[in-house]
């Protein structure tokens, strides 16, 4: 392996997410903040949360209505 070319690794590298979870990794970086973590992800926590975006959903479901009973 070729010296002095690689990066520093932090073996307890503090990631802050922000919903105000914070942990511990290895990484390249000292510090880490990212947007979404295990503790509020949807995927991870079950809690779907919806995006509206000027009555987007309202739209879909809507939508979604008129398929099932076009359907039956």
């Amino acid at each position: 392996m070729k010296k002095d070319i690689h990066p520093t690794y932090f073996p307890k590298a503090k990631v802050s997410c922000a919903c105000g979870n914070s942990f511990e990794v290895g990484s390249t970086k000292e510090h880490v903040e990212i947007e979404t973590c295990s503790a509020c992800h949807p995927f991870y926590t079950g809690q779907e949360r919806t995006m509206d975006r000027v009555g987007q959903v309202q739209k879909f479901k809507k939508r979604l209505e008129k398929a099932k009973t076009a359907k039956k």
